[in-house]
């Protein structure tokens, strides 16, 4: 909020709070105590951040469950349920989990999941990785792994990295990074976890339109247009108030590219314009209201 004018700041920084204890579950009587809650959550709030990032205001699952705190080192910290949910959900396709926003871990609903996939450098092709590697979108180790895939079907990191040809100790990184560049694209995504390699967990990896085969024609029906106002919707609900740059930063997104879907969002009467070009959702309006 620093980058809104500071006026408003003072006179709606109690009620963000507020709003933001319910959207973010950080009130105790909002916080999650099952899977099935969970589920909800992120199909309610559309996107949210696995665990909590600097500089990343958005809701995460850790803070739904655990509270508005850092992330405990601590393996019997009650809030490391989230990692079990995690992985007992990567089977089950009932949200999207990947390193999508800015590479870091988030889950995004179903139903939000085309707009994403929209916005995507996805060519709605199999292989359309290929294009994207000649076209200097992909480094030459993203390109092994999904083909590796493509050809095998899903393996985990452990027989990934041999199938890649990546399997030598210095090629560690690169494989880290090719997976990172693949799951930020939608090329491919964790699918399961296998008992393999020293510690005996490795997520396994299959390629994105294998396992979510109807996500790209929901996807061939959004304009560009219409997917940032869904995704620019889900986000502001959740945040209440944001300022561009706050956008562009979560979204990754030009800033020609945030003013147009905050555009679209008022003109629809969703959002309603700050003064520095931000937005503020209308649910956050209806929250200031006093009640009657």
């Amino acid at each position: 909020m620093a980058d809104l004018p500071k006026e408003l700041v003072e006179e709606v920084e109690a009620s963000l709070r507020a709003y933001r204890a319910h959207t973010y579950r950080t009130s105790p009587s909002l916080r999650l105590h099952s899977l099935e809650q969970a589920v909800e959550f992120v199909r309610e709030r559309g996107f949210i951040l696995f665990w909590p990032i600097k500089n990343l205001d958005l809701p995460s699952l850790w803070v739904a469950v655990a509270g508005d705190r850092p992330v405990a080192a601590e393996h019997d910290d009650p809030g490391h349920v989230t990692w079990r949910w995690k992985d007992e959900m990567l089977s089950k396709r009932r949200w999207y989990y990947g390193k999508l926003l800015r590479g870091k871990a988030t889950l995004v609903s179903l139903d939000l999941l085309p707009a994403f996939y929209a916005l995507s450098p996805r060519l709605a092709d199999m292989d359309d990785f290929r294009e994207a590697y000649h076209e200097g979108g992909l480094t030459r180790e993203a390109l092994q792994v999904a083909e590796a895939i493509l050809r095998e079907g899903p393996l985990d990191t452990i027989a990934l990295r041999r199938a890649a040809g990546l399997s030598r100790p210095q090629a560690k990184y690169r494989f880290d990074r090719a997976l990172t560049e693949l799951q930020r694209g939608l090329w491919i995504l964790p699918v399961g976890v296998a008992k393999a390699g020293a510690w005996r967990y490795a997520f396994v990896y299959e390629l994105f339109d294998r396992w979510y085969p109807g996500i790209p024609a929901q996807a061939a029906v959004l304009s560009e247009e219409e997917a940032r106002a869904q995704i620019m919707d889900d986000l502001l609900r959740s945040v209440g108030i944001a300022s561009p740059m706050a956008i562009a930063t979560a979204l990754r997104w030009k800033r020609e590219a945030v003013n147009r879907a905050i555009l679209n969002l008022v003109e629809s009467r969703r959002a309603l314009h700050l003064p520095d070009g931000g937005a503020v959702h209308h649910n956050l309006l209806h929250f200031l209201e006093p009640a009657s």
